[in-house]
């Protein structure tokens, strides 16, 4: 999925440099938390190490694909997707909503591919509801149907709008793909806001990735938020846009996000914490060191990589093309 910060492209580094400062090894028994987990790109990486993995999102559509990723393991049937795939079409929330055939005014999917997402989600729902199908099932299909339709949006790459005419991609028919299932550890996963769930969770390792900017997740993937619910929200303005104010991060206000993380990082109960930030966020470099430093031994790493692109850089004023990642660490 091409997701506003994810941290594909940073794994390695990452992860050398956890393991410079901690020694752990692969193989090694320790908890991690990744508790702003995103689509769960670290996370997986330290499931298949071997760690017990402590999961976390606010937004709903992260949870159901790490309650996926992190709590799943093999075996999973997927006998169920043929069925799946082969199910009629129906003009459900997807359809009245977010294809332009329904003469909803958005275009967020073709039509065809709108309503087989709405037989899809309806039908899993039924399954789980009925004890046809188990947990760990329902969320292997859900997370794979949010992660597959993905692909065919009609959109500049997130949900903040979608393109007028549809694009080749969002063109062709949907068709879902299973998601891979990780071996390892069972571990939790939690659909919480972070500053709560600090105070009940502890563990070996705390790597932390919050938004750097005022850009709200919640607004970015609202429409892969209501497929994960598919609760029928009321929708508001041209882009349908879901109630989600208490989604909103106070990592996303300057005025708010620096007594945010003091609290977090006072609060942790883990013995090495990582944090991931770029040099463009809204708190200052020397405020991440004054508020780490306060609570044991400090240090930071920094790698330059690639910023991400979600629309031409012509329609943006974008003053360079890469920017600095700093991975802070605290020995608490």
């Amino acid at each position: 999925m091409n997701y506003i910060g994810s941290k594909f492209s940073l794994m390695d580094f990452i992860e050398s440099k956890i393991e410079d400062v901690t020694g752990y090894k692969n193989g090694d028994e320790y908890i991690f938390a990744d508790l702003f987990a995103g689509t769960g790109i670290v996370g997986q990486r330290y499931k298949a190490k071997g760690c017990r993995v402590l999961s976390n999102d606010i937004q709903f559509y992260s949870y159901v694909l790490n309650k996926h990723y992190i709590e799943n393991v093999p075996e999973l049937d997927t006998s169920l997707l043929d069925k799946l795939n082969s199910l009629a079409p129906i003009e459900g929330f997807i359809y009245k909503n977010y294809c332009k055939g329904s003469g909803s005014g958005r275009n967020y999917f073709s039509d065809s591919n709108g309503m087989k997402c709405d037989a899809i989600r309806t039908e899993l729902e039924r399954l789980r509801s009925s004890g046809t199908i188990s947990g760990n099932v329902y969320y292997y299909y859900l997370a794979s149907l949010i992660n597959s339709i993905d692909k065919y949006a009609n959109t500049a790459s997130v949900y903040g709008a979608f393109l007028k005419h549809i694009k080749k991609t969002a063109q062709k028919q949907f068709q879902p793909e299973l998601l891979p299932v990780i071996s390892g550890k069972v571990g939790s996963v939690y659909n919480e806001d972070i500053g709560e769930l600090i105070k009940k969770v502890r563990g070996d390792v705390l790597y932390l990735d919050p938004p750097y900017n005022a850009r709200q997740y919640c607004s970015n993937y609202h429409v892969l938020e209501t497929i994960a619910r598919y609760d029928n929200p009321k929708l508001m303005g041209a882009t349908g846009l879901r109630d989600s104010s208490a989604q909103k991060s106070k990592f996303c206000s300057k005025r708010t996000v620096a007594k945010e993380f003091d609290n977090l990082i006072g609060n942790a109960k883990f013995k090495y914490i990582f944090l991931s930030y770029n040099d463009e966020g809204l708190m200052s470099l020397e405020t991440i060191k004054e508020i780490m430093s306060q609570y044991g031994k400090y240090d930071f790493f920094t790698k330059e990589y690639r910023r991400f692109k979600a629309d031409k850089e012509s329609n943006r004023n974008i003053a360079k093309a890469s920017t600095v990642e700093y991975l802070h660490c605290l020995i608490k």
